[in-house]
């Protein structure tokens, strides 16, 4: 069980957040994270990633697993595609996605410490 306080975490996103800022040698790289932070930046993409985590899956799954309509998912997954997000893979006729980098999932356990757990 994780024991971490909510500063521990706060302090942790801070510094992490300035480590990830600190790279950004242009403005073009701080418009494509702020695009991207846009893009997974609503409620429904960040369930659709967090469905993701454990690997890979199809679109129909997805409906299930987020209680939305097949062509609500259909749409929010192409945003997290077209920004660079997710990949998707055909195999007949269903469409699977996948994270397109392996550090999202730690991203999004990190946004699950910060916003999920019980406050202290």
């Amino acid at each position: 069980m994780n024991t971490r306080s909510k500063q521990e975490v706060v302090q942790l996103a801070a510094s992490s957040l300035t480590a990830a800022l600190a790279p950004f040698d242009s403005a073009t790289q701080l418009e494509t994270a702020a695009w991207v932070f846009k893009a997974i930046g609503e409620p429904l993409r960040l369930q659709i990633l967090c469905a993701l985590t454990d690997g890979e899956r199809c679109v129909q799954d997805l409906v299930a697993v987020v209680g939305s309509s097949h062509s609500n998912v259909s749409r929010h997954l192409a945003v997290l595609q077209q920004s660079g997000v997710l990949d998707r893979r055909r195999d007949a006729s269903k469409v699977y996605y996948r994270i397109a980098d392996e550090r999202i999932p730690g991203l999004m356990a990190l946004v699950r410490e910060i916003f999920c757990s019980p406050r202290k």
